[in-house]
């Protein structure tokens, strides 16, 4: 079926953002009104002092965070103890910080203007770095793809590469997240790494420039197989590229939607992607402060992909990624392969605060379309295949290749029964 993309993506997105915006506003007003004033969100243009700036924080944090119990705890506590010892901004940086940590929450983040504002570059798919992704196995961190003409292919570095220092940062039994602390920097600084390639060490010098990526890729593997890659669900552009692509598959037989080393993004696109492969059904169930939810279920549009598909994730396909890959699972819809996801089943808002800071705040937590939490936990694969370091060195893609293989038996299988039919 042939569709209009831009009529499509619009009109499909509309419906998102409706969702999104019903979402929130149901979590504003859960809250007693005639006991409890529903927060103001701080002017983002003012220039707090240090003790005003704690304050919006403390506030909105006891206003809005998804456990109204806030980890179990009295949070005028944390006025007492800082307020009156606030003078600088680092001291308010130390007091925010120090509270945020009280809620055992690693995803609520205060952000400092430089993050907030590389965070938004995200956003806008503007990405500075070296170009690279990677991945941990048995604890030690591979490189697996690198964007050409992206700085470190222009410097040298090779898929399947191991890391082993990055600025003297010695990087064995870190997981991804911690080593691209490491990698990200300032626009034109310089990354020092040390890699390991057929038992060589070798230094490279890697200058960090903006990389122009598309977040979604896609190609048609042995003419019949459809393959799209969502390196991340963090782009507005998203849910256009992944449409884009959409229309360059539509027609194959069977498609593989790789999900690997896609660490999460914006909840809305997760939605959308889900959307496409769904004709009914429910996508994910939200839960909001105080227990009210939302459930996201899948709706009437102009096409539908409908044939034989597979979901390829690991254990660093985080947040959206599972997401879609919980719906699809849960519906029947598609096989998953692969490992083990990584366990992220909380949503987070991202706040415009003063003085050009922000902080990614903990709003909601998800349940999966057969009420699973999977927060901490995982999706559990249909088929687990693991890619060995030998497959790394021998830049074997085995999960793909298990995926290619069953693909290619249910299409054969279909044809069969076609003819006998």
């Amino acid at each position: 079926m042939k569709y209009n993309i831009k009529q499509f993506t619009i009109k499909t997105l509309c419906l998102l953002v409706l969702f999104v915006l019903v979402f929130f506003v149901n979590i504003a007003v859960q809250e007693d009104s005639a006991t409890l004033p529903l927060y103001q969100m701080p002017d983002k243009e003012a220039v707090l002092t240090p003790k005003e700036l704690f304050l919006e924080t403390w506030n909105l944090v006891k206003k809005n965070y998804w456990d109204n119990e806030l980890n179990e705890q009295n949070w005028s506590h944390w006025k007492k103890r800082y307020l009156s010892k606030i003078k600088t901004e680092e001291d308010a940086y130390v007091a925010i910080n120090s509270m945020l940590a009280s809620l055992n929450d690693p995803y609520s983040k205060f952000l400092s203007s430089d993050e907030f504002r590389e965070q938004n570059n995200s956003i806008d798919s503007k990405i500075y770095g070296i170009g690279i992704n990677i991945a941990s196995v048995s604890g030690k961190i591979y490189v697996v793809n690198v964007i050409k003409g992206a700085p470190a292919d222009l410097g040298g570095v090779k898929p399947g590469d191991m890391i082993l220092k990055i600025n003297g940062n010695d990087v064995k039994g870190d997981n991804i997240f911690q080593t691209a602390s490491y990698i990200k920097g300032n626009l034109n600084s310089f990354v020092d790494l040390e890699i390991l390639r057929e038992n060589k060490r070798i230094s490279k010098k890697i200058k960090r420039a903006e990389i122009k990526i598309k977040t979604v890729e896609s190609e048609i593997m042995d003419k019949e197989i459809g393959y799209i890659r969502i390196v991340s669900f963090i782009s507005s552009e998203g849910p256009v590229e992944f449409i884009d692509a959409m229309n360059k598959v539509k027609d194959t037989n069977a498609l593989i939607l790789d999900l690997r080393g896609n660490t999460g993004g914006l909840f809305q696109n997760a939605v959308f992607v889900a959307n496409m492969f769904l004709d009914e059904g429910k996508i994910v169930k939200v839960i909001g402060r105080g227990g009210h939810n939302s459930s996201y279920t899948a709706e009437e549009k102009e096409y539908t992909y409908d044939k034989p598909l597979i979901v390829l994730v690991d254990g660093e396909s985080a947040s959206a990624s599972e997401i879609v890959s919980a719906a699809l699972k849960d519906n029947g819809r598609a096989m998953i392969v692969g490992t083990k996801t990584f366990g992220k089943g909380v949503v987070q808002k991202v706040y415009d605060m003063p003085n050009n800071m922000g902080m990614n705040l903990t709003i909601a937590r998800y349940l999966t379309p057969n009420g699973n939490d999977i927060n901490k936990k995982g999706i559990e694969p249909n088929y687990f295949v693991e890619i060995t370091k030998d497959d790394f060195e021998k830049n074997n893609d085995s999960q793909l290749n298990f995926a290619k293989n069953m693909l290619r038996n249910e299409i054969e299988r279909s044809k069969i029964a076609a003819k006998e039919r």
